[in-house]
């Protein structure tokens, strides 16, 4: 979220140096997002922090949360790498599985962009090792959810992306 506000600055700025006579508008309406983008980035914050710190994994099926990562303290494991046109390989959700059972994550999650395959063959394997693992549930990585949905907003995006991790990592959501 942090991003997104130095974003939102640099927008503002170049619409008003673009158009100033509406430097006003563009103004106000760029602070009232600011506010909105601190005050999520802050419950963010707060939410991730309340996972046990030995179960701030997060395991998806492609690296698509590294910012997450960097951001909020929580690590980040995936099996596909970045591409979500690369398909994760044997040998890389074997690595997955020894990951998630030896480090006891309790969920795994998937993607809204991504087919749940890679997921369902590590919750198998890990079964297979003794080691149960819930599926998270669906985040959003590369795309937002549909429009008119809370989920079709940058803010709706995130909130949900964290109420479903914090929930299924053993967290509480701050207030």
């Amino acid at each position: 979220v942090a991003r997104w506000i130095i974003v939102t600055e640099v927008v503002r700025d170049t619409l008003i140096a673009a158009d100033p006579e509406n430097s006003e508008s563009y103004s106000a309406n760029a602070e009232t997002f600011l506010a909105e983008l601190s005050a999520l980035d802050a419950w963010v914050r707060q939410s991730i922090a309340s996972i046990p710190e030995n179960q701030r994994r997060l395991v998806t099926a492609h690296d698509a949360f590294q910012y997450f990562s960097q951001s909020y303290g929580i690590e980040v494991f995936a099996p596909q790498g970045i591409s979500t046109e690369a398909e994760a390989s044997v040998a890389d959700i074997q690595e997955t599985i020894a990951y998630v059972v030896s480090h006891q994550v309790p969920a795994v999650f998937f993607e809204s962009s991504i087919p749940v395959d890679t997921i369902e063959a590590i919750i198998e394997g890990a079964a297979a090792q003794g080691h149960t693992l819930a599926i998270g549930g669906e985040l959003y990585a590369d795309a937002m959810g549909a429009e008119g949905t809370p989920e079709g907003t940058y803010i709706g995006m995130i909130r949900h992306n964290t109420i479903t991790i914090v929930t299924a990592l053993g967290g509480n959501l701050a207030p």
